[in-house]
């Protein structure tokens, strides 16, 4: 798998916030102050945001990457896809991650497309 490597990292930190909700449970159970529970809340948020960019920004954006690659090579210039996929890449840069998740979903339809042509 190409990604192998920042998905094991996001599941790390989702391990993290695991034991931190965890750890939030026992704190609350015990009586602990509500202010070391916010402390301990906020810790957990900063692991949350990490996650987050992991996912969003590394991950998902080196998916459509791969996809954008893909697809490429699957149409090289002169497929009904070809002004997309150009679009695509020139416009990678600067994708809100929102739509990152979207155009993913739409490579994957042209790669489809493309491969069920070539047969």
């Amino acid at each position: 798998m190409e990604l192998f490597e920042e998905i094991k990292s996001f599941k790390k930190h989702l391990h993290y916030l695991k034991g931190q909700i965890e750890g939030v449970e026992k704190m609350i159970d015990k009586g602990e102050s509500v202010n070391s529970i916010y402390v301990q809340f906020k810790a957990m948020q900063g692991n949350f945001d990490k996650a987050s960019y992991i996912l969003l920004e590394e991950i998902l954006r080196k998916e459509l990457a791969l996809k954008i690659v893909k697809a490429i090579d699957a149409c090289p210039g002169n497929c009904s896809d070809a002004e997309k996929i150009k679009y695509v890449k020139k416009e990678f840069p600067n994708l809100e991650i929102g739509k990152v998740v979207d155009v993913i979903s739409e490579m994957d339809t042209i790669k489809e497309r493309l491969d069920k042509l070539k047969k």
